[in-house]
């Protein structure tokens, strides 16, 4: 039975040998080229790249092999690359968009092909749509153009190339690197046997800062953890800042387009706390004015500290199909989103845990605050927030009838507190008088039920989770 293909929060993901088979591939990369055609884009190539999952260098080549059937000139990436890298590559080649081969945090059974724009960002919702209404046809018709890679390369149709070179030098015009190198940190980094490994280290390296990384090489089982960077999946990072005495742990995700962050004593810092200690970064420490783009799954911190620098704060869906055309609209200063991946103004409008990461260091040593200090900082200006996600699996044949649940739930008050309103546009979301949310959606990634919370407690947050479940019937 032919796999239904369709693009969820971040590109098409399905169960490698199952769902995302060479075949289903060479369908998208062929959809891909029929839209660049259509768009005018062909002639200015298309860069293809991958991640350290299963075959995933092999499923670049089929993509590759298609769009070079098709005429489109093909930049490949010579070896396993972050997806920020293969991003920016876009713009250093002035391509007409990019094919990545990238799962990004899903399980070691999953692969997944995401789509970038000629602006380096993610494809939009009316692209997507566009895409898949290629793809469709497609495999309606089982027209797909095909070129063997030997015989492409030969042809000078493919070009394998090295896009990190460009990216490093960027990044070294963004971030004062060499204070960095010398301000002593010791950096404890997990890679999470992805895509971002060895960058830290060797960004980093040749001064007093000491960088040490686990996780760093290539292991498509990803063996004990699964690519996230939450704090479920960072025990041995956390354990490794605490009894090594490190100043900050750093993880990436499968792709390298998210950050975590671990703190001095290996606690998890909240990707809310990071988005909103970054903002404040931009804002306080660089002095730089801009709107801010957060998804509704992001922290209430933002609105406060747009009130406090005088920035407008503007809200998406979930997912950077939503934040970057936002981004570009308002020239946005930062957009992110409550899953750890956050954008810069002064990059690209797309997500890239290796610079979120370096501005965060920066950050520590700017302010000459460990991140626990930076917390309080922060706390002192917005008041305390915490907040937590809870991911419930269940059977896809139930979704409807959970939706149907939260559809009927109209409750006055939840865990005791007036509920001042509610918004379906993703999800169920619930805002409560004391200015507490919780959200009830469904992954657009994964068949999962995530249930989020923020209120000024860990207890509180842990009562409004508990309420969601009961709401949600799971």
């Amino acid at each position: 039975m032919t796999a239904h293909i369709k693009f969820g929060t971040d590109g098409w993901r399905g169960i490698i040998a199952e769902d995302f088979t060479f075949d289903n591939v060479r369908v998208c990369a062929q959809g891909v080229a029929d839209y660049l055609n259509g768009a005018g884009l062909a002639h200015r190539g298309l860069v293809v790249g991958y991640d350290t999952r299963f075959a995933s260098e092999d499923f670049a080549a089929a993509a590759a092999e298609v769009a070079a059937a098709n005429g489109i000139r093909v930049y490949l990436c010579q070896e396993a690359t972050p997806t920020p890298v293969i991003s920016y590559a876009i713009l250093v080649k002035q391509a007409g968009g990019a094919i990545v081969i990238s799962a990004s945090h899903n399980p070691a059974s999953w692969n997944g092909l995401k789509y970038k724009l000629e602006s380096a960002c993610s494809a939009s919702p009316e692209v997507i749509a566009e895409l898949e209404g290629h793809i469709s046809r497609i495999q309606a018709s089982g027209m797909v153009k095909q070129m063997p890679l030997d015989q492409a390369l030969e042809d000078g149709m493919v070009a394998r190339f090295d896009p990190s070179l460009p990216y490093l030098h960027h990044i070294g015009e963004l971030v004062d690197l060499e204070r960095l190198r010398q301000s002593g940190l010791k950096v404890m980094v997990d890679s999470m046997y992805g895509a971002g490994a060895g960058y830290f280290r060797s960004i980093l390296s040749g001064g007093a800062t000491e960088v040490t990384e686990i996780h760093g090489e290539r292991n498509p089982l990803f063996p004990g953890l699964q690519p996230e960077p939450i704090a479920s999946n960072l025990g041995e990072l956390s354990a490794r800042v605490k009894g090594d005495g490190a100043s900050v742990g750093l993880a990436t995700d499968g792709d390298a387009d998210r950050i975590g962050i671990i703190d001095e004593r290996g606690e998890f810092l909240t990707s809310l706390q990071v988005f909103a200690l970054l903002a404040l970064y931009l804002l306080e420490v660089c002095g730089r004015r801009g709107a801010i783009i957060k998804t509704i799954t992001s922290t209430s911190m933002l609105y406060r500290l747009g009130e406090l620098y005088g920035v407008p704060v503007h809200e998406t869906p979930v997912g950077f199909k939503h934040v970057a055309p936002k981004m570009i609209a308002e020239d946005a200063l930062i957009g992110g989103e409550e899953s750890g991946g956050f954008a810069f103004r002064s990059h690209m409008p797309e997500r890239d845990g290796i610079l979120s990461g370096l501005l965060f260091l920066d950050l520590m040593v700017r302010e000459q605050k460990s991140p626990s200090q930076l917390i309080d900082y922060l706390f002192s200006k917005v008041g305390p927030h915490c907040y937590e996600r809870i991911d419930i699996e269940f059977p896809v044949r139930e979704q409807e009838a959970i939706t149907q649940r939260l559809s009927r739930s109209r409750p006055s008050h939840i865990d005791n507190t007036a509920v001042t309103g509610l918004e379906t546009s993703d999800g169920f979301r619930f805002l409560l008088a004391d200015r507490a949310w919780l959200l009830i959606r469904f992954s657009g990634t994964e068949p999962i039920l995530r249930i989020y919370a923020e209120s000024d407690s860990p207890a509180r947050v842990k009562e409004l989770l508990a309420a969601g479940r009961r709401m949600a019937g799971v």
